[in-house]
């Protein structure tokens, strides 16, 4: 077994998140997006995501990282599924998602699978965030 393997790992994700950095870094840049006061949370939000996704590394989403990823949110897809959300991300261009399609998907008007799992999996974290306790006592004017 190789001691540094796991500084090895670690490494690579630093670069990964440099990468990825200096990519939303453009989209800050781009007069397409940049109007949106929100961006550079999104893009945050966006990248950590695609990290979370994006488990060898390696620079693009695959079938397999996909999978398991929407396994992982209880989403479970068929093969023919994961497939046709890659088609639909990349335009058919790709067989694994990058970063910059994932981006353009998240910004995007078009309202693609992925993007929709990925909006109410967001949705559903929000909800078990809020506090846990006793509801607050209610009184007959709260009545219908």
């Amino acid at each position: 077994m190789n001691p540094q393997g796991g500084k090895v790992f670690g490494a690579l994700k630093v670069q990964q998140e440099e990468f990825l950095d200096s990519l939303n870094k453009e989209f800050l840049d781009d007069p397409k997006y940049n109007t949106d006061e929100e961006l550079a949370g999104k893009l945050e939000i966006f990248k950590k995501k695609y990290m979370e996704f994006d488990l060898n590394a390696q620079g693009d989403i695959d079938i397999m990282a996909l999978k398991r990823m929407l396994e992982k949110m209880g989403a479970a897809k068929t093969h023919l599924e994961l497939k046709k959300m890659i088609t639909e991300v990349t335009g058919g261009m790709s067989e694994t998602i990058c970063y910059r399609d994932f981006i353009c998907m998240m910004l995007g008007k078009r309202s693609a699978i992925l993007k929709i799992i990925l909006m109410y999996e967001e949705k559903a974290r929000e909800k078990e965030e809020k506090p846990a306790g006793p509801p607050p006592k209610k009184i007959l004017a709260d009545l219908p």
